[in-house]
């Protein structure tokens, strides 16, 4: 490549998927003299290719490739010709259910009563994984703001952190408002930080990374902060993302607090230096969830790194109300149980006890049932809910 004899009219083009496992020698101008990063497409890209693998595909009306291309981030053009050919493959199979029928009676199927619905693509979703995040991606879970009881403002604060960027991102940028970088969700055990987080990361419909702080820390010399990088690189390629950190201060404590230990003021000063160092940290939002705010260093918490800090309180009488509905909607209740009087003795109760006290009241219903050898209804009597309370409340002492 760069010897004595010219190369003439030859150019030598290379490709790799690890650039950093090259020699530097190799990569130097005057023999490669230009890289060509190729990114992971974005939805304007996963839209394009989108169009050209179902080009040639019996599409029903209700399929919206546009919203396709929006839930699929961190898919690369791999990933979405599989994605069309799985959806293609389950509707084959719900036409020719049959794997041992004849290759006649296969050609006598009318290919033009098959068609591929959304449902076989959002069936297909499930079966492809985004190759972008593969070691760290995560089912998003089947949680709506719907089974959120309360919580009202940090909802509307939450939503608007996500959902402003996304959707009114100029409008943001003309008033010079720039979206969070990360958000601190504090607040003692039951409260409802991680099913808040659950049902944004279902209703944003953007890519969710969930990290648990402990499994970062190694005993090895460098392991824990690489963990760090590695994980934040994985979130810019899949931006817009959700980063999600859970038990948050067993990963960034308080500095010197572990004696002669270095491992945790170099995973700090790596989470420090991602956060908020050269690189921008562009589409991605950091959220965080912690029992112990006091135990946090407080270089990560400060503005500019975690600009909202939302702490979660008991609920009040309404949100009691309305977590009961929730708990209790399949419930069948007997006429007598009143949720108001319920959620007046319950007043220093959490979110997570109140769903406890639901299922001990219900639990409670079917032993008896099972005592009357099926003679009488389920139903849940205020007996069962005046003995789950106490329940309950021994568990509290």
């Amino acid at each position: 490549m760069d010897g004595l004899e010219s190369r003439g009219d030859v150019i030598v083009i290379g490709a790799t998927n690890i650039p950093n496992a090259l020699d530097p020698a190799l990569r130097r101008p005057g023999r490669f003299d230009r890289e060509l990063e190729i990114a992971i497409p974005d939805q304007r890209d996963r839209l394009e290719i989108l169009s050209i693998h179902v080009r040639g595909m019996p599409l029903a009306s209700d399929v919206d490739l546009e919203r396709l291309s929006r839930v699929t981030h961190g898919f690369v053009g791999a990933d979405m010709e599989a994605l069309c050919r799985e959806a293609a493959m389950s509707v084959l199979r719900r036409v020719v259910p049959d794997y041992t029928c004849r290759i006649e009676e296969v050609a006598d199927i009318d290919i033009l009563q098959m068609e591929v619905m959304m449902d076989d693509f959002l069936g297909a979703l499930k079966e492809v994984e985004p190759s972008a995040i593969r070691e760290v991606f995560v089912e998003v879970p089947d949680v709506s703001w719907e089974d959120v009881g309360g919580l009202r403002e940090i909802k509307r604060q939450l939503s608007e952190a996500v959902a402003w960027p996304l959707k009114h991102g100029e409008l943001l940028a003309s008033v010079g408002l720039r979206p969070p970088k990360g958000i601190l969700l504090s607040g003692s055990p039951g409260l409802g930080k991680t099913l808040v987080v659950k049902a944004m990361a279902n209703e944003s419909e953007i890519n969710f990374i969930s990290v648990k702080g402990s499994e970062l820390l190694s005993k090895y010399v460098g392991e824990s902060e690489k963990g760090v990088r590695e994980v934040f690189r994985k979130a810019r390629q899949a931006s817009p993302c959700i980063l999600f950190f859970d038990e948050f201060d067993s990963l960034v404590p308080l500095r010197h607090s572990f004696g002669d230990s270095q491992v945790i003021d170099r995973v700090i000063s790596q989470f420090l230096s991602e956060m908020d160092g050269i690189e921008e940290l562009k589409d991605v939002l950091v959220l965080a969830a912690s029992n112990r705010q006091d135990l946090i260093d407080p270089a990560i918490i400060r503005p500019g790194r975690f600009d909202l800090i939302l702490n979660f309180n008991l609920p009040d009488k309404d949100d009691r109300i309305e977590i009961l509905k929730i708990h209790s909607k399949k419930m069948p209740l007997d006429g007598d149980v009143s949720l108001e009087e319920i959620s007046m003795r319950t007043e220093d109760f959490s979110g997570a006890e109140l769903k406890q006290l639901c299922q001990e009241a219900a639990r409670l219903a079917l032993r008896e049932y099972m005592a009357s050898n099926g003679e009488n209804k389920i139903v849940i009597l205020k007996n069962h809910f005046d003995l789950a309370i106490n329940s309950v409340m021994e568990r509290k002492r």
